[in-house]
């Protein structure tokens, strides 16, 4: 599935239409495609930027309610205290009741990240680096690469001494 070219050719950066010489087809570029390891190294790296979260440990729980018992009618679920105001006589603290706790609440000790294995990710970036240099999956991804003469694109060294963003914008554009 891997691009079998051996060698690729080096664009001229004066002149882009004229190829300077070729170089040997980096073996990286040649690796086999595991979209498969990509995906489950992203998934796991991807989470090792999220931050804890959880509910306050008293949040829901902060009336001094009781249950009224038998007898009256009414769920025996703790209820607010009180008199003369809309939430005397309430639910409290279950967590079907509006205000009560929350049913096994979030804590901060879940694990949040994950360890991935050195090996795992260096053969993900591997596999995306020889998946760069296909057109048919570049262009997959939505990129526009019709003008571009091949793909990797390689270009003289003369492309460094570019100092000026406009220069480089110019340049970019001859190559295609």
């Amino acid at each position: 599935m891997a691009t079998a070219r051996p060698v690729v050719s080096v664009y001229n950066f004066e002149n882009p239409s004229e190829k300077s010489s070729t170089v040997v087809m980096p073996h990286v570029l040649t690796m086999p495609l595991r979209p498969d390891l990509v995906r489950e190294v992203h998934k796991n790296v991807s989470k090792n930027a999220r931050q804890a979260y959880a509910v306050g440990a008293k949040v829901g729980y902060d009336t001094a309610a009781e249950s009224w018992g038998t007898g009256r009618a009414v769920a025996r679920i703790p209820r607010a205290p009180g008199g003369g105001t809309h939430r005397a006589g309430q639910a409290t603290f279950g967590n079907q009741a509006r205000g009560g706790g929350m049913f096994n609440p979030t804590r901060v000790w879940r694990r949040w990240h994950r360890r991935v294995n050195v090996t795992q990710k260096r053969h993900a970036v591997v596999t995306a680096l020889a998946a760069s240099s296909l057109p048919p999956l570049v262009m997959a991804r939505g990129h526009r690469i019709g003008e571009v003469a091949e793909l990797p694109l390689v270009v003289s060294d003369g492309l460094e001494s570019v100092t000026k963003t406009k220069q480089a914008v110019e340049a970019l554009k001859k190559l295609g």
